[in-house]
């Protein structure tokens, strides 16, 4: 019992140290003259995906596979089962055309790449199936093109919401950014040392912990931001804020830990018999 108010309290600094960081890194951003679209598609983007790519690299460090590859499929799940559906409560959310051809399906694409990847028992009949280096990479390549895509997008939309960024000095701006990766990386070890107690404790696999618990605290910014998109009635980051959060799961955060340390993919979690 212990260790799980440990695990919940452990997501506060998580969720705060991601907005002490946006706060201060786009303050930081707008002072040199950085247009509000490349900190909307950066720095404002990453930070609501800030606390699943610390707890990820906190894991991946570590060779905690199932934490790593749990935290972002509960994370995925999540964000479409729950978080629209709230959003959808709030306030009806109609889906433009280019989000319904392109970035629908790129999550899907990200999905598939993923699956893919994870079988090379039964593709290559290889002893263990996991995420090489190799994978990591290809998957930041794939990011690489996304980010392309959004910026050329977002360049030529009609009309760009502007970007609030909150007025302090250079200094306190630092302050903010510097502080803001403390929290994380303090909340980030704290979750992902509970998790595991947790899970040793209990006798049930890392990954469930992940899936479920872990993955829900990390994605607490994601369900804020569509939440009260959705009450202001703006459709537009209601949608994709989580549509970009499951690619930006997908092909960053993922492969960014995969090229930190393979990641393991526990045989009951797929077919496993070699072809």
């Amino acid at each position: 019992m212990l260790q799980i108010l440990i695990l919940i309290i452990g997501f506060l600094p998580l969720v705060y140290g991601a907005r002490m960081l946006v706060d201060g890194a786009s303050a930081i951003a707008q002072r040199f003259n950085v247009s509000d679209l490349v900190i909307g598609l950066t720095i404002v983007a990453f930070g609501t995906s800030a606390p699943e790519l610390v707890v990820n690299l906190i894991a991946a460090y570590n060779e905690n596979s199932s934490i790593v590859l749990g935290n972002v499929l509960g994370s995925n799940i999540f964000n479409v089962l729950d978080i629209i559906r709230i959003a959808t409560i709030i306030y009806p959310l109609q889906v433009k055309s280019r989000t319904t051809w392109i970035e629908v399906p790129l999550c899907f694409l990200a999905a598939l790449v993923v699956l893919v990847m994870s079988q090379k028992q039964v593709i290559d009949g290889a002893a263990l199936n996991r995420l090489e280096r190799t994978d990591g990479l290809l998957l930041l390549l794939f990011f690489s093109i996304f980010l392309a895509y959004s910026f050329h997008t977002a360049s030529n939309e009609t009309a760009v919401e502007a970007v609030t960024v909150k007025k302090n000095s250079t200094v306190r701006s630092l302050i903010s950014v510097l502080l803001g990766l403390a929290l994380l990386i303090a909340g980030g070890q704290l979750t992902v040392r509970s998790a595991v107690r947790i899970a040793a404790q209990l006798g049930i696999p890392e990954r469930i912990i992940a899936l479920t618990i872990v993955s829900i605290g990390t994605s607490l910014p994601e369900l804020a931001t569509s939440a009260v998109a959705a009450y202001k009635k703006n459709v537009d980051i209601a949608i994709g804020n989580i549509v970009g959060s499951n690619i930006f799961n997908v092909f960053f955060v993922l492969g960014l830990s995969a090229v930190i340390s393979p990641v393991h993919v526990a045989s009951s979690s797929g077919c496993t018999r070699p072809i």
